[in-house]
């Protein structure tokens, strides 16, 4: 069944999962990229004498995380009460709980605003700018459910904005920290964000381009925009926007000091390049060679692929052991 079937009956467990699914949380992991300003500033902050100031700096941005996913689960639960009755069109979708009836829409009103203003309320105890990044992300979805969505390109871009956002927020969280005594002045390289931009728009171009080959005559009831996209056209918004992110990501390699790049003089970070390169090739595979309705989810495909699970935590040991090494 798909992965956004719901468990049968209409009891109070059902209910509960039905929440839970809704939140969805395959996509919790894009959360993750708040994580990516702590991972590349190690050597700001990393004290060994310091575990206490240390053990905080990672817990006001595991906290980080955690606020983002109840944020962007609400937005979630506010979409699928919008597209419910699109939902109902989709072959996978229709299964999710709010579309199924699982999940009476007035409850999953009353969840979403709850988690919205909640996750605000706790975004502004870490500081304002973290909450003002919370606050640009819920405009940014709200503008893209109501309008941004049903534009050709700037659906993705929009999409792409969300991912830089999240990079942003995990920065400004863990800005300012006093670590042995010393506030932390984090600089962070705009070629990290120029990074996260383009390869959030290579996943987004990939997604649509998936749904519309998956969907076909049936691709509009399902995705409005679909409509104003071809095949064709995808490939070649993929052709300009893959070597983009190779070459973007190998010069914040060679960074330094480069541009503000918080990374070691040496450049031995190019040697996580081979990963980037080997993922983003792994990727185009499973949607031109071997494409699946899941390919329609990224999330589904980075938690199922193995080769690029393998891929991912080869790249984050060699950038670790390269980071420490020259902190």
């Amino acid at each position: 069944m798909a992965v956004d079937a719901v468990i049968p009956g209409r009891g109070i467990a059902a209910l509960v999962w039905g929440l839970f699914k809704t939140m969805r949380p395959r996509q919790f992991t894009k959360n993750g990229l708040i994580l990516v300003a702590l991972f590349f500033t190690v050597n700001e902050w990393w004290e060994p004498n310091e575990l206490g100031d240390v053990a905080r700096i990672i817990g006001i941005n595991l906290a980080a995380v955690g606020i983002f996913t109840l944020v962007t689960s609400s937005i979630y639960i506010l979409n699928d009460i919008a597209d419910v009755e699109k939902d109902r069109a989709h072959p996978k979708k229709r299964f999710r709980p709010i579309a199924a009836g699982v999940v009476p829409v007035p409850l999953a009103i009353i969840v979403g605003l709850i988690f919205g203003t909640g996750g605000l309320a706790l975004a502004f105890l870490i500081n304002s700018e973290f909450g003002l990044a919370a606050v640009s992300y819920i405009v940014l979805m709200v503008a893209y459910n109501l309008f941004l969505k049903q534009q050709v390109i700037l659906d993705v871009m929009s999409i792409s904005g969300g991912f830089v956002i999240r990079a942003i927020a995990g920065s400004v969280a863990i800005d300012g920290t006093v670590i042995a005594g010393k506030a932390l002045d984090l600089t962070i390289s705009p070629w990290l964000y120029i990074v996260t931009a383009l390869g959030a728009l290579f996943i987004a171009i990939a997604k649509r381009r998936t749904e519309l080959v998956h969907a076909g005559d049936a691709a509009g009831d399902q995705r409005a925009i679909l409509n104003e996209y071809t095949v064709g056209f995808l490939d070649m918004m993929t052709t300009v926007v893959t070597p983009a992110t190779l070459v973007a990501y190998s010069l914040y390699t060679f960074g330094g000091a480069f541009a503000g790049a918080n990374l070691p003089d040496n450049n031995s970070m190019m040697l996580t390049i081979p990963f980037v390169v080997y993922g983003i090739f792994r990727y185009l595979y499973l949607i031109y060679v071997k494409p699946t309705p899941d390919a329609e989810s990224p999330e589904e495909i980075l938690l199922t692929d193995k080769p690029l699970i393998l891929n991912i935590l080869a790249w984050l040991v060699t950038a670790s052991i390269v980071l420490l090494a020259n902190s």
